[in-house]
């Protein structure tokens, strides 16, 4: 397995463009299943996330087509027949989004059996919700074997969801099925993330009938088929903030481009209170950091969009390592998003965790040292340490980092980061 190597303490100074969102992009190729005409993805990511749910589609007979237009990284999906709805536990079980296939193929067909999921291990995820979901829309549902099939032989009937809960997951599934179901239906207490709107906006695109954008209630009036379109896929807001954070804790001046600096504002809020300067611009922000003045320590607590996102929380604690006085971080969203703070602690932080809540004593420096990535965002946080670390870190197992930053190692190389990749070497200890 790949490993990355940082040299601790050069400054950042460049330019880094933010690529398209994962967490979007994903659930655009979902809603690639509901139409027969080709969708046309610009600004589309090369991850690992987007590679396997590729082969997913491939294996429903889906045409998936990479390429570089005019726009930039493109991908275009031709889905004119569906000659499978089986989405095998070998494919599924690398990423759990790509659960979220099932309502679409569901809406399309009016029948499919997908594995249920795999992906970080960040806590108990159930997919219960989005089963609730498809359930109250009319389909017959069954589990055996870890395999959810379901069947709308009549099609699916639009319903009142009330989710219990805001689930980001949960939401986007029962938007992809409801767009072809008979009626209307009414999400409450859905998801406000702005991949969600991506998402609806595009459905509208393709002549989804969808009211009450970025609200907490969508309303979808079922259309009898979907026809295809183009459309770009949002900045990722995540990689957007973990670069302005990495250039917050190297010091420097790096103005991220190809983004929207509205998306990550309560992001860039506490690092103003601990003491970066943030530019907004036209098409991102600009990140200044003199580092002979220590940042100061600020709380954060996770919440549902708009508030702090939890994809940020291990990126935000690995800038609290270093600043003067104590950060209280509480995690409200996954129990179990704490597992970067030992990793953190190998390289000298000061680090308590009590269930939801760490508490970070910063100290005046980081120490290099061999650490594992144990999930995407915590792989990032690592990486961010290691830039002020003494020394070389080196941060095993990235394919969790790749399934969701890319290029990482030439976009901070590109601002006089000290980083490499180090191909093929056995990190199976972590350490």
């Amino acid at each position: 397995m790949d490993r990355i190597a940082i040299q601790g303490g050069a400054q950042l100074f460049g330019e880094i463009p933010i690529s398209g969102a994962k967490n979007s992009a994903i659930k655009l190729m979902a809603a690639s299943i509901l139409t027969d005409q080709p969708l046309r993805l610009t600004n589309m990511p090369r991850l690992a996330d987007t590679k396997f749910l590729g082969q997913l589609l491939r294996q429903f007979g889906i045409t998936v087509t990479e390429s570089d237009g005019p726009d930039g990284q493109q991908t275009l999906f031709d889905a004119k027949a569906i000659t499978s709805t089986f989405a095998p536990y070998e494919l599924v079980r690398q990423m759990r989004a790509s659960f979220n296939v099932l309502g679409p193929l569901l809406a399309r067909t009016g029948h499919a059996r997908v594995s249920l999921p795999g992906g970080c291990t960040i806590g108990a995820r159930p997919v219960d919700l989005h089963i609730d979901a498809l359930s109250r829309l009319g389909a017959s549902i069954e589990l055996d074997e870890g395999y959810v099939s379901a069947t709308a032989p009549k099609g699916l009937r639009g319903a009142e969801i009330v989710f219990p809960f805001v689930s980001v997951g949960a939401t986007e599934h029962a938007l992809l099925a409801a767009v072809l179901a008979n009626g209307t239906t009414v999400l409450r207490n859905a998801a406000r993330e702005p991949e969600i709107g991506d998402l609806a906006r595009c459905l509208i695109a393709m002549g989804a009938r969808i009211q009450g954008l970025d609200t907490d209630v969508l309303t979808i009036d079922g259309v009898t088929s979907l026809n295809g379109t183009d459309w770009s896929v949002i900045p990722d807001r995540i990689e957007m903030g973990s670069y302005a954070v990495a250039a917050a804790m190297a010091g420097g001046e790096v103005r991220l481009t190809h983004a929207r600096a509205d998306l990550i504002q309560a992001l860039t809020d506490k690092m103003i209170q601990a003491g970066v300067e943030i530019t907004p611009t036209d098409d991102g922000v600009i990140v200044r950091r003199d580092p002979a003045r220590r940042l100061k320590a600020v709380d954060v607590t996770t919440e549902i969009y708009p508030g702090f996102a939890t994809d940020l929380q291990a990126q935000f604690m690995a800038l609290m390592t270093t600043a003067e006085g104590t950060s209280v971080i509480h995690e409200t969203i996954f129990e179990n998003r704490f597992m970067h703070a030992p990793e953190l602690a190998r390289l000298g932080a000061d680090i308590a965790v009590h269930a939801g809540e760490a508490r970070v004593n910063g100290v005046e420096v980081l120490h290099g040292a061999p650490v594992m990535a144990t999930d995407l965002r915590a792989s990032v946080s690592l990486v961010i340490a290691g830039l002020v670390a003494q020394g070389e870190t080196t941060v095993g197992r990235v394919y969790h980092l790749d399934r969701g930053f890319e290029r990482l190692e030439e976009k901070l190389g590109a601002c006089g980061a000290q980083i490499r990749r180090i191909h093929g070497e056995d990190d199976s200890d972590g350490h």
